[in-house]
């Protein structure tokens, strides 16, 4: 009443193809179709083991009836010993039925990491684009603008030898006192005319106008980033320690990172046909059969930890979320865009477009797992509510 030894093969090598599929050349697959394969195989596995069961279930109940019934010593002799061997036969499919549910969960497991592991590797190669992004600080620094610099030169050239003073570097590269004292220049030198100073003015007016408004705005953007990015590190850390306790039982020891780097998937491929060779050994023997649940175990115990990592993912996204959305919100709360669209940098507009690209990113790529329902009942154990 075994599975056949064709169905068997084609199950590893579903198995590993499913595995080695997602770990190779498709990293950005959507988790949702490991999910879906994931529910679909293990109710495959669940309906093949119930073929196979229930005609021995209906056999060792009749047999039962059958031996309560019958006073006769041989017959009943007979029937226990038939009995026994329906049960020992049930116990092994359960066995099986349970290493074989193992490793569907342990398998898709893996792909989740991998792909999570990319789509936060992509993730932090944006935080890291936009954290060390140059244009930031020349948005909101006046001293960046080519006008407010020839201004300044200029007001330089003609001030007061007297009165008139130069500030310090540092001083000078401050947008406040940079500011303040451009103002101050200008409006204080005799030399140049009234008609002048108002045209000089009206030369940087939406510069000076977009830079003090927007400062802070566009500094928070950059900060907050940069602690985005450093969540994000976390994350890729925690996988990093995920992927070593997933690749654990099956005595892999490279880390994801070299992993990756190196393509080393065949390796894990070999290690985990080992060991699922090694637990469907001992699961076939009744007297290893502690040893065989012993494994077993330390493959859920991953898959748990998968679980947990996976709200903490989820968390993080809902956080990246909410700072992009309020980053949207600060660059749109520019006044007077559009009475001053031609004094402002390309780069304002390419920062808001960068900004919307990212959060429909959030919306789709990057997106929290959803790990609640009947569906991830049973992924992780097995159980439709509905039955």
């Amino acid at each position: 009443m075994r599975l056949g030894m064709l169905q068997k093969v084609l199950f590893v090598v579903g198995l590993c193809y499913g595995l080695f599929g997602y770990c190779g050349n498709n990293p950005n697959k959507d988790i949702d179709i490991v999910l879906t394969q994931w529910v679909d195989e293990i109710k495959e596995i669940k309906f093949s083991y119930e073929k196979l069961n229930t005609p021995l279930l209906k056999r060792l109940q009749k047999n039962k009836s059958r031996l309560w019934n019958t006073n006769d010593s041989e017959e009943q002799l007979r029937l226990l010993i038939e009995a026994k061997k329906l049960e020992d036969q049930l116990s092994y499919n359960y066995r099986m039925e349970a290493t074989d549910l193992s490793k569907i969960r342990y398998i898709k497991g893996l792909q989740i990491i991998k792909i999570l592991y990319e789509k936060s590797l992509s993730l932090d190669h944006h935080f890291a684009s936009v954290a060390t992004f140059n244009e930031i600080n020349n948005l909101s620094n006046p001293n960046h603008y080519p006008e407010f610099l020839e201004l300044k030169g200029d007001l330089s050239s003609k001030q007061n030898k007297k009165t008139g003073f130069n500030l310090t570097s540092i001083l000078g590269n401050n947008i406040y006192t940079s500011v303040v004292h451009s103002f101050v220049s200008l409006f204080s030198n005799d030399n140049t005319s009234r008609a002048k100073k108002e045209a000089d003015l009206k030369d940087v007016e939406c510069i000076l106008d977009f830079t003090l408004r927007m400062h802070n705005d566009l500094n928070t953007i950059y900060f907050e980033t940069a602690f985005l990015q450093k969540s994000n590190d976390g994350i890729l850390k925690e996988l990093e320690q995920l992927f070593a306790d997933f690749a654990k039982p099956i005595s892999y020891k490279t880390a994801l990172k070299e992993c990756r780097n190196s393509d080393d998937w065949d390796t894990v491929k070999e290690k985990l046909n080992a060991f699922m060779d090694e637990l469907t050994k001992f699961a076939n023997d009744e007297s290893l059969k502690y040893k065989a649940h012993k494994m077993r175990i330390n493959l859920e115990f991953s898959i748990d930890r998968l679980l947990n990592f996976i709200a903490v993912y989820n968390a993080h996204i809902d956080q990246g979320t909410k700072f992009y959305e309020k980053f949207r919100i600060m660059l749109n709360s520019y006044e007077n865009e559009q009475q001053c669209a031609t004094k402002i940098p390309p780069e304002y507009a390419k920062l808001k477009e960068n900004i919307t690209i990212t959060i429909e990113k959030f919306n789709t790529a990057y997106r929290p797992v959803e790990i609640n329902g009947s569906k991830m009942k049973e992924i992780l154990y097995g159980i439709n509510e509905y039955e």
